[in-house]
């Protein structure tokens, strides 16, 4: 009787959900998904079917990552609301029928639709865009069998009122730029194969009828991102062309993302000598062959700029102060910095130095004072070390720079240098790192709290200071200098990799506890740890990194078994949550244990296994599939045979299809000789952010789209 009147008296003095303000209930209602709230919230009662339809909830809308959207839902969401959407993303919906898009013409107010990764044919974009009158921001895919032709006049008339286009090629084409004539933003992603299916060598040469001209008058930003491969070398000369003949006045933005080597040739050399005649930029990217022994940089001109990228560049410490920096001068406002793979770029000259010498740290320095401000930073896949001088370490420097938000480093930049000096050996120093040590089954081997993992390394060293200091850090990448994915882009699995750098050996399980200190961590990457015995600070983490989405783990510990797996399922218990896990390494075992860890994981939507002669349990993934009803990747590329992979991804297909639209599967032997046909069906969303291995921090400007 006291319960029920306790209960009693505190619903009378409570407040009930509906009398809240409509500004708090619209702040709640904000962070519902749009289907939800047009197709079921609102039906609740007539105040949330007013609010419902407000123009704050109702302006924008997301479907790029709704996974359980479907035709239906679309086609109700359009007939709904349609006229009151001014903002469109179904970016990633590859699930969803190429028909979906009829129903698009239903939002006659439209100013930006974001369509990548959506099918659409030449004919459908047509008529989509022939009733899109106020359209000024629009991104595509253009596939196979794209005809501009097709295009009606009243198509081309919206198209030539687009400010910002951003157009994925599959194939080599102009897409609709020639037709959008008040272009100011254009970005370019190219993922053209050099091979059909069928192996025949693809051309770079344009289809017939595509010889109009792009318009780059108004160009104000211009990027293009290229996959491996020489026919989007040919495809981005050409787009290239036009701009060197006569480069944009108020072009503040050129970046150019390409793999590999993408040489220099007389008309790319002329529009970059007409840019540092011409214009003043803001953010710059450019092949790693356009800058490398040039004078280039000391020619450009930059206003206020807030985005650099020199990867892979040879770029020495010297000509980034002097040329880049310019002494302080100006940097103030850059926000995000790319040095990823610029082995010499803190060491004052390349001349007669070695990528593993001792950094200068008066360059670092003279770095983090001139750029403050920066939020995004990159200095990974280079050997960054540091000297025993007191203070100036890459860690303590870094420490200074209080507004970062993503930050990927070496494995070898972060070993404290001064205390392996000082303190003795410990047992992780003499333990080999080609043969495993016994370890006694039934007794956990790894500290339980944070307090007992300090005991083992003080917490004074240098990178444990580092993460506390960075508190708000979002996004943290530990990658060792010489890691390589075994699975690279467009070639077969890699067998071996290159043995770790020496500096690395000595960072081990107290390194990754001292990451836990980051309150708001959403996603980490740590690859190529060599020293880790058991993975005791996973389990810190995801106790303490309550906000994790995105966690991706490479070859930690000893090759020759997988050391961290109990930490591992302990960790994964405290993940409530993650969304993408990516698991990397040689001999994994998906067992039912794991997939019985990995169930608590409640909000788990994606998930990649890559293990070189790994093995799996089909029943454990099954169960696995079936407790966690979020999932809609699974990907695993494994040592089984290809009839033990093709069965397993049959069975998820049939079983889980139905349920969930966007459920994408690929079971497949990891050195099969097929592989890189099996890649290339995988949707672009999934294989970019999660499939393949890759730094992500200040990969490109912030907020480049939307």
């Amino acid at each position: 009787q006291e319960v029920v009147s306790g209960e009693s008296e505190e619903e009378s003095n409570g407040v009930h959900l509906m009398e809240f303000s409509d500004e708090i209930l619209l702040h709640i209602l904000s962070y519902v998904p749009c289907t939800d709230l047009v197709l079921n919230v609102r039906r609740t009662c007539r105040k949330l079917a007013m609010l419902c339809l407000d123009k704050s909830l109702t302006h924008t809308v997301l479907l790029q990552k709704d996974y359980k959207v479907n035709k239906d839902k679309v086609k109700q969401l359009m007939r709904d609301i349609g006229k009151e959407i001014y903002q469109l993303n179904m970016a990633g919906c590859y699930w969803l029928p190429s028909s979906t898009i009829d129903h698009v013409t239903r939002c006659k107010n439209l100013v930006k639709l974001n369509l990548c990764g959506c099918h659409i044919t030449s004919l459908r974009l047509s008529k989509m865009l022939s009733t899109l009158q106020h359209l000024r921001s629009l991104a595509i895919d253009v596939n196979p069998g794209f005809d501009a032709s097709q295009l009606s006049s009243e198509c081309k008339a919206t198209l030539s009122r687009v400010s910002e286009l951003k157009q994925t090629l599959y194939t080599p084409s102009y897409g609709v730029v020639p037709c959008c004539t008040s272009l100011e933003k254009l970005l370019l992603y190219f993922e053209i194969l050099d091979r059909s299916r069928e192996g025949f060598m693809l051309s770079g040469q344009l289809m017939v009828g595509e010889s109009n001209v792009p318009h780059y008058q108004n160009l104000r930003v211009f990027y293009a991102r290229l996959a491996p491969g020489y026919v989007n070398q040919e495809v981005v000369r050409l787009y290239l062309a036009v701009l060197s003949d006569r480069t944009p006045e108020n072009l503040h933005a050129f970046l150019i993302s390409a793999p590999g080597s993408f040489a220099e040739t007389g008309a790319t050399k002329n529009l970059l000598d007409s840019m540092a005649r011409n214009v003043r930029l803001d953010a710059l990217q450019l092949p790693k062959a356009w800058i490398n022994g040039s004078g280039l940089l000391q020619h450009l001109k930059f206003n206020n700029p807030f985005y650099f990228s020199f990867s892979r560049c040879t770029l020495s410490g010297g000509h980034l102060i002097q040329r880049v920096i310019n002494g302080g001068k100006d940097l103030k406002s850059l926000t995000s910095l790319n040095l990823s793979g610029c082995v010499h770029c803190l060491a004052p000259e390349t001349l007669f130095r070695k990528a593993e010498d001792d950094i200068d740290s008066s360059i670092l320095e003279s770095l983090v004072v001139s750029c403050c401000n920066l939020r995004h930073l990159n200095l990974s896949a280079a050997h960054h070390h540091s000297s025993e001088s007191i203070g100036n370490h890459l860690c303590q420097l870094l420490s200074r720079l209080k507004h970062l938000l993503s930050l990927a480093l070496p494995v070898c930049s972060i070993t404290d240098v001064a205390a392996n000096v000082e303190k003795p050996p410990t047992a992780s120093n003499f333990v080999p790192q080609t043969f495993g040590r016994k370890v006694r089954i039934g007794i956990q081997t790894y500290p339980r709290n944070l307090a007992d993992q300090a005991n083992q390394k003080i917490e004074s060293s240098v990178f444990w200071a580092l993460m506390g200091s960075l508190r708000f850090l979002e996004t943290l990448e530990i990658i060792g200098s010489s890691f390589s994915s075994a699975m690279p882009r467009n070639e077969p699995a890699i067998r071996n990799s290159l043995p770790p750098c020496v500096r690395a050996q000595s960072v081990g399980d107290s390194e990754v506890a001292a990451i836990s200190q980051l309150t708001y961590l959403q996603s980490l990457t740590l690859a190529q740890l060599p020293s880790i015995l058991t993975g005791s600070g996973l389990v810190n983490i995801g106790l303490q990194c309550q906000h994790l989405r995105t966690l991706s783990l490479a070859n930690l510990g000893m090759m020759g078994k997988v050391v961290y797996m109990s930490a591992l399922m302990d960790m994964l218990k405290h993940c409530k949550c993650l969304r993408d896990l990516r698991l990397e390494q040689p001999y994994f075992c998906a067992g039912a244990q794991f997939f019985q860890a990995l169930s608590h994981c409640s909000s788990l939507q994606r998930l990649c296994i890559v293990s070189r002669s790994g093995t799996l349990q089909s029943d454990a993934v099954m169960s696995f599939m079936a407790n966690c009803l979020e999932v809609i990747m699974c990907h695993m590329f494994m040592g089984e045979s290809l009839t033990v992979c093709k069965n397993l991804q049959q069975s998820i297909v049939r079983s889980f299809q139905a349920d969930r639209p966007a459920l994408n599967v690929v079971i497949f032997p990891l050195l099969h000789e097929d592989l890189t046909e099996v890649i290339r069906d995988v949707p672009m969303r999934h294989l970019d952010e999660i499939t393949l291995f890759k730094s992500r921090v200040a990969e490109e400007p912030p907020n480049l789209w939307w």
